[in-house]
């Protein structure tokens, strides 16, 4: 980790502010995995965001709205995130929404298979869609005309911005975790 987790006692009041209110969201929405220690320190992406809390209230705000506002079923939006992830061997990431997808009801072998950056047999034709373009947009370039089309007839207009968006916002957040060599919490 190339930035120390802070306590909440050495938090600034801007970094506090930030911390209570990712705590907040923490709780509510990501208690499927570790990402607060033991004396209140947050863990995961939420760490360096704190170190940057001008930059980092602006990602948090993306990822509340992400969440708030999420239209898509949570399999395809599962789907979509561990295929960033493990474009980007992103391994906070891929750990914590493992899981997610395994409280969801995911199998094993699925969960292997997607994080192995490969695509599995027993897709349901939205999770296929979901699982394409989240591939094509993590690997760069522009997303392939027919492939746009078929996610807008398969999600709509707003089904497929909202898995662009997921695909940008998770990129982000696998970058942030590579970058500061986040690790994994062990598992129970």
């Amino acid at each position: 980790m190339r930035l120390p987790l802070i306590a909440p006692k050495n938090l600034t009041p801007e970094q506090a502010a930030l911390h209570d209110n990712m705590r907040k969201g923490i709780t509510s929405n990501f208690n499927d995995f570790i990402a607060v220690r033991e004396d209140g320190a947050l863990m995961g992406p939420w760490n360096p965001w704190l170190h940057e809390p001008g930059i980092g209230k602006a990602i948090w705000d993306l990822t509340l709205a992400m969440t708030a506002n999420a239209t898509l079923p949570d399999n395809v939006r599962q789907i979509a995130i561990l295929v960033v992830g493990a474009s980007y061997n992103a391994a906070y990431e891929i750990y914590a929404h493992i899981a997610v997808a395994e409280r969801e009801g995911m199998s094993a072998e699925r969960l292997a298979t997607l994080v192995a950056d490969v695509k599995p047999a027993d897709l349901s034709k939205e999770e296929s869609v979901a699982y394409d373009m989240a591939y094509a947009l993590a690997r760069g370039g522009t997303l392939p005309e027919p492939l746009y089309r078929l996610a807008v007839h398969t999600f709509g207009q707003h089904g497929t911005n909202e898995l662009i968006y997921l695909v940008g916002l998770y990129a982000l957040v696998s970058v942030t975790l590579n970058g500061f060599n986040v690790p994994v919490p062990e598992r129970e």
